[in-house]
């Protein structure tokens, strides 16, 4: 789910840099109002800066008094959309993945919440709650490819998930990707 121009600048990086930024998001899966299994994602608030208006997972950057990246995405969980770390079980880590633009080596991990949340998203960080339930997630006809501008890249185009509306590209399509893959391999 990278877009070629990424695969193409990772091929020519030899390691992650020293100066990456570490970061924990969260791949939280929660009953729904149906009690069917739902994906939390986030809708980022328009700002300057490279994840504008994007969807995401909950999550952000390590800060001191977190113990591991899995204490940050916990603790980034709780702060964007309001789910206390005691109401996540946390089922494994995912593939760690750097991202260029942003300089962020993002430590994924999947939890579940075995009740649906009261969520309270953070209007500065969360311009909206997005859930996706798990049979559109791994759904075959939701993988799609457009054209996008960023700022670092105009009109590149770029594989994405179309879901509940959203287009989702980039890191948040890598990582959903290979959730996808696992949830595929178990049902």
């Amino acid at each position: 789910m990278a877009p070629r121009m990424r695969v193409e600048e990772l091929e020519r990086m030899a390691a992650v840099p020293d100066s990456a930024r570490q970061a924990g998001v969260m791949a939280l899966f929660y009953p729904g109002a149906d009690g069917a299994a739902n994906l939390l994602l986030i809708l980022r608030p328009s700002y300057p800066g490279v994840h504008s208006g994007q969807v995401a997972l909950p999550g952000g950057g390590w800060e001191p008094a977190d113990a591991d990246l899995l204490q940050t995405a916990l603790r980034e969980t709780r702060e964007e959309v309001g789910v206390p770390e005691t109401h996540i079980e946390t089922l494994r880590p995912l593939s760690p993945l750097y991202i260029p633009p942003s300089n962020y080596q993002v430590s994924p991990h999947v939890g579940l919440c075995h009740t649906t949340p009261a969520f309270r998203p953070d209007p500065a960080e969360v311009a909206g709650i997005i859930h996706v339930p798990v049979p559109h997630l791994i759904a075959p006809g939701n993988i799609i490819s457009r054209p996008m501008s960023t700022s670092y890249a105009q009109n590149i185009e770029v594989p994405a998930f179309a879901l509940q509306g959203h287009v989702v590209w980039g890191a948040t399509a890598m990582i959903l990707s290979e959730l996808r893959t696992l949830i595929r391999q178990v049902i």
